[in-house]
């Protein structure tokens, strides 16, 4: 018998499923807190779990599969490693483009003239001396380079030639632009490499862990990664390209929404500990984004399923009113919930908290708790360094900050990745309610206790109690999901700015299907499939709002781990074949154009080659016997009645199921996997 083993690493949970191919059902399955400090931890004991619940030996898995929230958590959050960026050909005003200053946050530029035209002739040559003097200088400051060079995807020669500095001088890791994609845009290119430099540390690490335990338990079978358009590729690729992991847990929990329910038409909502993804799949299908996947604000060159991914989770940080008419704010930092901590330090955490209780007005600070991660720190500033020193598990947040200045280096910390905040979230407000019973209640009852004495813009409390409390929480997480579907819908349906309609007052009486001289009624015409593992908990009321049927499948707390072993090895690369000139027909292959004097001699070798290059590729992914699809996209214009070559675009596509170890037949269904 040969068994597939799914895991999918969240920001608080880790799961594990063990899918039987042949019967076409889950056999076993885990859940495990997700530890950051170390993957592994987390990691082995999902497997281990589900692996003893499905009552199998290590050596019958064949497949390994996994995908994660991590990347999709660190972009929202704005964490990841300090990066530097190498740009080569652009002006002062480019760096202002396409969401960078956002994307750097502060990290270092090198820029430097270079880079080639439109044609892929050089523009201007590459000072190699200038940029190892300056890859030298910031290389103790970063943990990798980014490389985006004019026109690189005309011509690669100046990022390749800049890459070989950095491994040179630095040896750190480094993305190349015009190898995350093959489209144009110079500065978007630049967004894309530098979040994907910065992603390296963290997925690598994932992937590092994953493979440990793999080998702690003798399982030899290959481990894959999920893609954010839900296919597969190697560990290897994932760790070279981590930013085509952003919404790969989105992807894989469509991939499972539509194996474990059989829907086609609906609406696919995943909530997490971090974030809620919403996306649509129409006949079974999910879209891809055409503008490349937008998360935490950043527009990237990545091909991901078109799903919009806002910073709301079972633990997003719970932010009292602000104004008069002021609502909660949820996220879009995660927090650890205060009831998951005391479960690792309830001496601290519930001394801290008695303490607090003793004061009627409670100081803006209290009831929230700091945990150093462990990960390596390098690079301080000397504030940050002391602050890091005097931390200890479960210190008040109080206790640690001396001055306002500490507030500063701490933020800085917590976008490292460095230090975690616990604190009030909706999972304790469920904890309070009885809805959950997973930590420690008490501990979420005097935390919410002391949010509830904190006072309004009018003077008075924000709830008379912790269960007052945490009901006005639960209803506003539930709202602020409706809103999140109602967007997706009023996009889907071409609805222009759905993030300011999904607020006016028409659609919102009809929602709430008010009587009175103009009835007005409206509602979700799809189902809302629910997932996560707080999905019963959150998701109740949600329906009931909209309008719709809520499906909210059994296992729809693991789907993600589902998901990950029912997609598809897929790679897809393309080619640009442009006419400067008639009787010039220009091939842009990656080490450099080629000139050709006929258009269907240039679409017949770009061709070629990456029939070629994309099955290695595929291969390579962990594809078993990729087939290859070939499109053109030729643009011409017509002169004097004629028609004229301008450009085309050549497209190959590999695709084949993931190999497994001994390569039994794959027999999951084949029309409940999404391609």
């Amino acid at each position: 018998m040969t068994l597939l083993l799914g895991v999918d690493t969240g920001g608080t949970y880790t799961d594990a499923v063990i899918v039987d191919p042949e019967a076409e059902r889950v056999v076993g399955w885990a859940k495990s807190l997700t530890t950051r400090a170390d993957l592994a931890l987390g990691i082995g004991r999902a497997i281990d779990a589900a692996l003893a619940e499905a009552q199998v030996a290590p050596e019958d898995v064949g497949l390994v599969s996994l995908s994660t929230t991590l990347a999709t958590n660190a972009l929202v959050e704005g964490q990841g490693g300090r990066v530097a960026l190498i740009f080569i050909g652009f002006g002062p005003g480019d760096l202002e483009r396409a969401g960078l200053p956002e994307a750097l946050a502060g990290d270092p530029v090198i820029s430097l003239p270079g880079g080639h035209h439109h044609s892929g002739a050089e523009a201007a040559p590459l000072d190699l001396a200038r940029l190892e003097a300056e890859v030298a200088a910031v290389a103790p400051q970063v943990a990798a380079f980014a490389v985006a060079a004019s026109f690189a995807t005309r011509n690669p020669a100046h990022e390749l030639a800049a890459r070989a500095v950095v491994h040179r001088v630095a040896g750190c890791p480094v993305t190349c632009s015009h190898e995350l994609s093959a489209r144009l845009g110079g500065p978007k290119r630049a967004v894309t490499a530098v979040l994907n430099a910065r992603l390296i540390g963290m997925i690598g690490r994932l992937i590092a862990a994953c493979e440990q335990h793999l080998t702690e338990r003798r399982m030899t079978a290959p481990l894959m990664v999920v893609r954010g358009d839900g296919a597969l590729i190697s560990a290897r690729l994932a760790r070279e390209r981590p930013i085509e992991t952003i919404l790969s847990g989105p992807a894989a929990s469509l991939v499972g929404a539509r194996w474990l329910t059989g829907v086609r038409d609906a609406l696919v909502s995943d909530i997490g500990g971090t974030t809620t993804d919403v996306a649509v799949l129409r006949d079974g299908q999910p879209e891809i984004d055409p503008e490349g996947a937008l998360v935490g604000g950043f527009r990237t060159m990545v091909e991901a399923v078109a799903m919009r991914t806002t910073g709301l989770g079972g633990d997003s940080e719970v932010h009292p009113p602000e104004g008069l008419e002021g609502l909660f704010r949820l996220g879009p930092r995660r927090l650890i919930p205060v009831s998951l901590l005391a479960v690792d330090h309830p001496g601290p955490v519930h001394a801290a908290l008695d303490r607090a209780l003793l004061s009627a007005a409670p100081g803006e600070h209290e009831g929230r708790f700091l945990l150093p991660t462990g990960l390596p720190a390098a690079g301080l500033t000397g504030r940050e360094a002391q602050l890091m020193e005097r931390l200890r598990p479960a210190m008040p947040l109080g206790e640690a900050l001396r001055s306002r200045m500490d507030l500063a280096a701490l933020e800085r910390l917590i976008a490292r990745g460095l230090v975690m905040v616990a604190g009030v979230t909706p999972s304790d407000a469920n904890h309070v309610l009885g809805r959950l019973a997973s930590w420690d209640a008490a501990a979420a009852e005097k935390a919410l206790t002391l949010m509830a004495r904190r006072r309004t813009a009018r003077g008075e409390r924000l709830a008379p109690d912790a269960r007052t409390l945490a009901e006005a929480i639960l209803d506003r997480l539930t709202e602020r999901t409706a809103e999140c579907l109602l967007e997706v819908a009023l996009a889907e349906d071409g609805y222009p700015d759905p993030d300011l309609l999904v607020n006016h007052p028409l659609l919102r009486a009809g929602l709430a299907r008010r009587p009175g001289a103009l009835a007005l009624s409206a509602r979700l015409a799809l189902p809302v499939v629910g997932l996560g593992a707080s999905a019963r908990s959150f998701y109740a009321g949600v329906g009931e709002r909209l309008g719709c049927t809520t499906i909210l499948p059994e296992q729809g707390g693991v789907a993600n781990a589902i998901g990950a072993v029912a997609g598809l090895v897929s790679q897809r690369l393309s080619l640009q074949v442009t006419s400067p000139g008639e009787g010039r027909y220009i091939v842009h292959f990656p080490d450099g154009p080629e000139s050709l004097p006929d258009p269907e001699a240039a679409l017949a070798a770009a061709e070629a080659h990456l029939a070629t290059r994309v099955a290695r590729l595929a291969a390579e992914a962990g594809a078993a016997d990729p087939r290859v699809a070939l499109t053109r996209a030729v643009r011409e214009a017509t002169v004097e009645g004629r028609p004229l070559f301008v450009e085309a675009t050549v497209t190959a596509t590999a695709t084949g199921r993931p190999r497994i170890a001994r390569d039994p037949v794959f027999a999951l269904d084949a029309s409940r996997h999404i391609p």
